[in-house]
């Protein structure tokens, strides 16, 4: 494959990832969470640095994971104690990130890692890191990642496709009938943890609250049923990841900002032009009343 297409690939397979979490974090209206575990697993990045002095492997992805989890752990403990959720997600983010800012800055040295690589990620750079899998070749190593992570979310989204769904819609319904509700969510948070992780470096921090949250919030705006939704925020996701690409290529600018960008573009879409919930079908109704009415 080209140098472009494996630019391309690594940002759909953020795309098709992100935007099927995403799907439930809008519905469970925990957007949020993805803006806070997205800058909160810095800190577990730079402390797996600190310990390994490795930008790479095994302990980066369990740092980061570990930090996730923190989050929500903690926002979770801030709720129980009558904390509002969006000011506990404020508190617990905030302070998290500067942990993470101020450790680098002080601690972790003339690393390549910084904040603006954090914030943005380095995807142009995806192609010449590389590993050699069986009958595949050699491939980007953060391809074959985000491989293995949206083959880790597609099996639990099927595996508990009715956990996910009872428990997004009606939390309290799911534990009357012996759901674990808790434990479900921290099983949540952790693949929202391990998508992010995965995406960080490649794309950074922006890239993937945006592709999160913005290919769910316009697939939520074309229909009501869950699996339509799902199909629909991941392919909002890879189509993100392609327009976007040949925005950057055209204006000369960042691939991830322009990828982000490319998610506004389709929300904007759909919020004029989907067929219930769009702008432009709002318009149309009253005048369609009147027709009616005469």
């Amino acid at each position: 494959m080209t140098y472009t297409a494996w630019i391309i690939l690594t940002a759909a397979l953020v795309g098709l990832s992100c935007g099927l979490i995403g799907v439930f974090l809008i519905l469970r209206k925990q957007a949020m969470m993805a803006d806070a575990i997205s800058h909160t697993v810095l800190l577990g990045i730079v402390l797996a640095y600190m310990v390994t002095q490795q930008l790479s492997g095994t302990a980066m992805l369990v740092g980061g994971i570990l930090a996730g989890i923190l989050t929500a752990f903690l926002v979770q403990m801030l709720n129980s104690l009558k904390v509002q959720h969006d000011a506990s997600l404020g508190i617990v983010f905030t302070t998290l990130f500067a942990i993470g800012v101020i450790l680098i800055s002080t601690s972790v040295g003339n690393v390549h890692l910084d904040v603006k690589h954090a914030l943005m990620g380095e995807i142009t750079f995806i192609p010449f890191t590389t590993v050699s899998l069986p009958i595949i070749g050699d491939i980007p190593r953060a391809t074959a990642l985000l491989a293995i992570v949206l083959l880790i979310v597609i099996f639990f989204i099927v595996a508990f496709y009715k956990e996910w769904k009872i428990t997004s819609f009606d939390p309290a319904l799911a534990a009357s009938i012996g759901i674990p509700v808790l434990l479900l969510h921290y099983v949540f948070m952790t693949l929202v943890s391990v998508t992010t992780v995965a995406s960080f470096d490649a794309v950074g921090a922006i890239l993937v609250v945006a592709m999160l949250i913005t290919p769910a919030a316009a697939a939520y705006l074309w229909t009501d049923k869950l699996i339509v939704m799902l199909l629909l925020s991941g392919s909002f996701g890879v189509l993100a990841a392609i327009v976007g690409y040949w925005i950057a290529t055209w204006l000369d600018t960042s691939i991830s900002g322009s990828m982000a960008f490319a998610t506004g573009l389709i929300f904007l879409i759909s919020f004029l032009l989907s067929p219930k919930h769009g702008l432009v079908s709002r318009w149309m109704k009253p005048s369609e009343i009147v027709e009616h009415s005469s």
